[in-house]
């Protein structure tokens, strides 16, 4: 018996590519977010496989899905070329979520691909190499009051800003984070990210600071987390490392000027061998550097991503309203805002701003909205991320939800593995992460300029507004604004006053 012949299918009755893309896009919304912090849109996968024949650079708003490029693009640097693929970043808790979701994503060669923050890399080359370093935090800080004691606080420096952790900040981030060893070279230094202006004069007396800072830490035989990267640099830079055939830095803009040439000495100039992947916009540590500055040229060899696939339209105003009008110093050299995303293809519900007058009304709030959020078709506890300012506040979160018998896992233990318990931790172990849902607790109303979600209007003519409170200020913006961007579907904002 003949079979009939295949019935003629009409080309309308094709799912065009924007609806199998769609539908694609729409299973991976309810599945759980691990497996979403891998999803590549077809839009994207071009990127990962271009090539550039030097340093390149990969840049875009906050839900553009630079992550997860970085981490396609590594699996497939790792299977088309011999050595080993290093991924870095200055967050010491995201190496283990990006080794997890390797590991799932591409098993056949997660283990060409090192994961590893970059004081973790800095402190084990010294460690191969015999190089002693005591990092001691503690007592850094320590030696650091001694010589502001001695030296800063009836000096110059603190007429301008009495508290010593501006000044703290200008050791570690201007003049340690460049390296540098002259007080020619502050004195002519940019000092790029830093809002206040210094005199000649002013910069000397910062240099007296730095002098008695070291000289302290080398009476007390011990080191800052900048030595570390420092003493790494130098042994790098007179017996090369070998082995490494890429670097791949993500969240670039906020690792310091001796780490990028740090990691940059790894591979040099070679094409594809060194790849930044960041957002100006989401540095959240103070100072900065550009490119210039390492002796890095990227030549043209720049991608801006302009399509949100993480975050609703309606997620996104709310967060962008925090930095409206903001501008920051760009690592290329440029004074710019952040870049435009061109297309947001999701819509959702509106953020929630939840004010309170209690500290008990502001807990119960958020506890009832985080088993909303975790109750909903598609979601589970795991899928929700409590993202505080402050270390104390996490505390006071973690207490509030142990004690309504939510599951919670501090994002400083959580590795990637799917796991259903609410992820708690401040905003800066969040970089890098997703959640479909986020709240952000504990908050004043000052902090979102009370006007949220309306375009903010600093007070830049008061003269109590100076250069030393902007920078703060812009930074404690930024830092909202990664928190918020976290958020995928839901976003939850708690006020308390």
């Amino acid at each position: 018996m003949l079979e009939a012949p295949p019935a003629t299918i009409e080309e309308s009755d094709l799912l065009s590519a924007d609806e199998v893309n769609s539908a694609l896009l729409e299973g991976m919304l309810a599945s759980p977010v691990e497996d979403w912090m891998t999803f590549l849109h077809p839009d994207q996968t071009k990127l990962i496989r271009r090539n550039f024949n030097g340093p390149s650079r990969i840049r875009g708003a906050a839900g553009t899905g630079k992550t997860v490029v970085g981490l396609h693009r590594a699996a497939y640097l790792a299977r088309s070329r011999p050595g080993k693929v290093l991924v870095t970043t200055y967050v010491r808790t995201l190496p283990a979520v990006l080794s997890s979701l390797m590991e799932r994503m591409a098993p056949e060669v997660s283990d060409k691909v090192e994961f590893v923050s970059v004081h973790r890399f800095a402190s084990r080359v010294l460690s191969e190499r015999g190089i002693r370093v005591s990092t001691n935090p503690v007592q850094a800080n320590s030696a650091f009051k001694s010589a502001w004691f001695d030296v800063g606080v009836s000096g110059p420096l603190a007429a301008i800003e009495a508290k010593d952790r501006y000044w703290k900040e200008e050791i570690d981030h201007v003049i340690k984070g460049r390296g540098m060893t002259s007080f020619e070279a502050y004195a002519d230094s940019a000092r790029v990210g830093r809002r206040r202006r210094l005199t000649v004069d002013q910069r000397r007396a910062v240099w007296t600071l730095y002098r008695a800072y070291e000289d302290r830490l080398r009476t007390a035989g011990i080191n800052d987390f900048a030595d570390q990267v420092l003493l790494a640099a130098r042994s790098l830079r007179e017996d090369p490392l070998t082995g490494y055939s890429a670097v791949i830095v993500d969240e670039a803009q906020d690792l310091s000027c001796a780490m990028v040439g740090m990691l940059y000495s790894l591979v040099g100039d070679q094409a594809d061998g060194f790849t930044l992947i960041g957002d100006g916009q989401q540095s959240i540590y103070p100072g900065g550097y550009t490119l210039a500055e390492v002796g890095i040229s990227l030549a043209g060899r720049g991608v801006v991503m302009d399509t949100n696939y993480r975050n609703t339209a309606e997620i996104l105003a709310f967060a962008n309203a925090m930095i409206a009008g903001d501008q920051f110093t760009d690592i290329e050299g440029t004074d710019q805002g952040a870049d435009a995303t061109k297309e947001v293809p999701r819509h959702g519900i509106e953020p929630v701003v939840s004010r309170s007058e209690t500290a008990a009304d502001h807990d119960l709030a958020m506890v009832n909205r985080v088993r909303a959020m975790a109750s909903e078709v598609g979601t589970s506890f795991g899928d929700v991320g409590v993202l505080a300012l402050t270390k104390a506040a996490v505390e006071l979160v973690e207490r509030a939800c142990r004690s309504a018998g939510i599951p919670t896992i501090s994002l400083e233990k959580y590795d990637g593995q799917p796991i259903d318990a609410v992820k708690i931790g401040t905003v800066k172990r969040a970089k890098g992460l997703e959640f479909k849902h986020v709240l952000v607790p504990r908050l004043r109303s000052a902090q979102l300029y009370s006007n949220v979600p309306g375009p903010r209007t600093a007070d830049t003519g008061s003269s109590t507004f100076n250069d030393i409170v902007r920078e703060r200020d812009e930074r404690d913006r930024r830092e909202l604004y990664v928190a918020m961007t976290r958020a995928r579907d839901g976003l939850w904002v708690g006020v308390l006053d």
